[in-house]
């Protein structure tokens, strides 16, 4: 007989981490003030995210401004707080961004990190007798829209000589996802980490095939032009995405310990959570905003609009700014291997 997976319900707060960062807009909380100085960095998060690795690495002492934390439950509500300048700089996924452009945001990605997408999987259940992406036609598979997951699916699909107009595409948000994938309802799941290994452990399914060298496994930190317009908080950013560099850094040779405080924050099993940091968070690196990591979100913006779920054309390039660069290895730098 299957194990049990965690119920829905109790993963619900996971469905929307960093590494996807799609689907609906939630609230935002305030969770505190950190250093001092005579202004504030207004910085945008989510549950397991920045603060926390920040914390975690001790990458948040001798502040000398303030950091005020608002922890949002998805990449789309953070954005829109960029967009209104109520948040200064904040972390999402990589196709976010996309989306935010599409809608004529006012928003900068100034900073990215590159990890496996071995985490971002195609997912059937054990018993399943599909064995290659090329049977999935004619199958059914669940999916987030907007997700960074339904861009994995898109380009798993092709790699494999199909389309979604080969599959029957369930659009549904990670909760009632799981709940169709262990009922049966669908024949294939694709999903993110920490889901993946959520699946993987409770032995309900299997890996079909993953985003590892289909997508590009980035992450970005994004700021508001008028934030980076202000001197001293553009200062304060430049400091901010040097502890957060280092803190990336810390992750790959402290696994076990970040797993420890990403399982407290999320509420994720230990298990779970450092099995999905050997897979995909312990593999990020620092890499430069360039001119391949452009192109390489345009193929994500252009398929998105040929899928007509953004309304028109958007020039990536034009919601960049590289001055953060500094002598970071381009985009086009492997990711680490756990």
């Amino acid at each position: 007989m299957r194990q049990r997976l965690v119920p829905a319900a109790l993963l619900l707060p996971f469905a929307l981490l960093l590494t996807a960062c799609g689907g609906n807009s939630a609230a935002e909380t305030s969770t505190g003030i950190d250093g001092q100085g005579s202004f504030t960095l207004n910085v945008g998060d989510q549950k397991g995210g920045s603060e926390a690795v920040l914390r975690a690495a001790g990458e948040l002492k001798n502040l000398d401004y303030k950091i005020k934390w608002s922890t949002f439950t998805s990449g789309p509500p953070l954005l829109e707080a960029v967009n209104a300048g109520a948040v200064d700089i904040g972390g999402v996924g990589n196709t976010p961004p996309v989306f935010a452009a599409g809608a004529g945001s006012k928003i900068t990605a100034v900073a990215a990190f590159k990890g496996t997408s071995k985490g971002d999987a195609i997912l059937v259940p054990n018993d399943s007798k599909l064995t290659e992406p090329e049977q999935l036609k004619g199958r059914s598979i669940a999916v987030a829209q907007g997700s960074s997951a339904n861009y994995q699916l898109v380009a798993s699909l092709k790699a494999a000589g199909l389309s979604l107009g080969d599959v029957e595409v369930k659009y549904l948000q990670p909760a009632d996802a799981l709940a169709a994938f262990t009922a049966g309802k669908v024949d294939a799941w694709a999903v993110w980490d920490p889901y993946t290994s959520q699946v993987l452990l409770s032995e309900q399914g299997r890996i079909l095939t993953t985003g590892d060298g289909v997508t590009n496994g980035l992450t970005f930190q994004v700021a508001a032009p008028s934030a980076l317009e202000d001197k001293k908080k553009a200062a304060a950013i430049k400091d901010y995405l040097e502890r957060l560099r280092r803190a990336t850094t810390w992750v790959y040779d402290h696994q076990e310990e970040w797993a420890e405080v990403w399982a407290k924050d999320t509420g994720l099993p230990y298990d779970v959570a450092l099995a999905s940091v050997k897979r995909t968070n312990a593999t990020r690196v620092s890499v430069a905003v360039d001119k391949p990591l452009i192109a390489s979100e345009q193929e994500i913006a252009d398929t998105f609009t040929e899928l007509k779920l953004i309304p028109k054309k958007v020039d990536f390039g034009d919601f960049v700014d590289t001055r953060y660069n500094g002598d970071l290895p381009p985009s086009t730098t492997r990711a680490r291997t756990s």
